[in-house]
């Protein structure tokens, strides 16, 4: 590719643009990870996580993708052979699930047809029909990143707390993190999974299990083996303020500063912001002409927008054009949805201007590509954004327009 002027616009899912001000702090020389400058900096970082997962328990760090996450969860609280329920609604929980059963857990996997989210109803009906308790887990993916769908937490919970079962409930937030209202401790979870690349603002490698008291006590007789992923000595060791093994130190400085800005702009006005972009973005491709994955308006994700091209139109070969014309990366399809969908993602360090280049580079891009669409979703998003600072600022709501 020859030389293009201007920034790049990363408009993927994640890992998204990190802030100058995370890059700064991360760009610092490395202390000594066992002196007593680290020591106080884990104490702010652990403190100000419970914040975010919305816990008063524990939280775990590791320097790992999500995936370690995921596997931390799982062979913590799980031994060889348990029975774990899982719901199809995407690419990230059918990995999930592969890993599961890579673990030696027997996966009860719910089909779906990636334009819904886990269902309460249907999770419920399997705990019902579970009179031995062989099932030990539930695992959903809180917002499914391949398809922009985002599943209803509480609703889950309350299916299990229904049928009385003793499952672990553990949810995957890695794209919903800090981005979306999530709240571990009220919706009763046991086992968080988030990583640090998307509503964080970091780069890629750091993942977090947030632990409920009954979680800890099942890691007390899981039998799945674990070294690395072990929280039992994570635990000890943060309670000194260090880690039992070398830590990614920087990304911590990184993380710290994440924090403290979440911190200042405050969760509530960060959650709003997303719902904001989310609509906007919505209202532009209802514009356009275009349909997006979620079929259920409750189940639309504020952190990014799946869009599905026309037949007979690549969405690779229209994200190609994007990127060697406007400098800006949208992301891909995955998995069954790949050549078929682009993804638009709208979290983390992001603000109405940023987001009107977005639409606006997809907008030309469409007409490039000669894709069947309206012209106008730029303006439907720029006339929503300016109708919802006002509500704002008079104490509304925010409505949602039927895409």
């Amino acid at each position: 590719m020859s030389f293009q002027s201007g920034r790049h616009f990363l408009q993927i899912p994640g890992p998204t643009n990190v802030p100058d001000r995370i890059l700064r702090a991360i760009d610092r020389p490395t202390i000594d990870h066992r002196g007593p400058d680290f020591k106080d900096m884990v104490f702010d970082v652990l403190d100000g996580l419970k914040s975010v997962f919305k816990t008063s328990g524990r939280v775990i760090v590791y320097p790992a993708s999500g995936t370690g996450a995921w596997e931390a969860a799982l062979v913590n609280t799980l031994s060889p052979g348990d029975r774990v329920l899982m719901f199809e609604t995407g690419h990230f929980a059918t990995l999930w699930r592969a890993l599961a059963e890579r673990l030696g857990l027997e996966v009860d996997f719910l089909p779906g047809d990636w334009r819904r989210g886990a269902d309460a109803d249907e999770i419920g009906a399997k705990l019902e029909d579970d009179k031995n308790h062989r099932i030990k887990a539930v695992c959903v993916v809180h917002n499914e990143t391949s398809t922009g769908i985002t599943s209803r937490i509480a609703d889950i919970r309350q299916a299990i707390d229904a049928n009385r079962h003793p499952a672990l409930f553990m949810v995957d937030t890695i794209s919903s993190l800090a981005s979306m209202d999530y709240r571990h401790d009220q919706w009763g979870v046991d086992v968080t999974v988030g990583g640090s690349q998307k509503g964080l603002m970091l780069p890629p490698g750091l993942s977090f299990n947030a632990a409920s008291e009954k979680a800890l006590a099942a890691s007390n007789s899981a039998a799945c083996v674990k070294a690395y992923w072990s929280w039992d000595e994570m635990l000890k060791t943060n309670e000194t303020g260090f880690f039992p093994y070398t830590p990614a130190t920087n990304l911590l400085y990184g993380l710290r500063e994440s924090l403290r800005m979440l911190d200042e702009e405050g969760l509530d006005n960060v959650f709003m912001r997303h719902a904001r972009h989310g609509e906007a973005t919505r209202r532009a491709v209802s514009a356009w002409g275009l349909e997006i994955i979620p079929r259920d308006d409750r189940e639309y994700s504020n952190s990014l927008t799946a869009v599905l091209m026309p037949e007979g139109h690549d969405a690779d070969a229209f994200r190609k054009i994007i990127l060697e014309r406007y400098n800006m990366s949208l992301g891909n399809g995955l998995g069954k949805l790949a050549g078929r969908v682009f993804r638009i993602g709208h979290l983390g360090a992001f603000n109405d201007l940023m987001l009107a280049g977005t639409l606006a580079g997809v907008e030309m891009g469409l007409s490039l590509a000669n894709v069947p669409h309206n012209i106008g979703g730029v303006e439907a998003a720029m006339k929503f954004m300016m109708q919802s600072v006002t509500t704002e600022q008079g104490g509304g709501e925010l409505t949602r327009a039927s895409a």
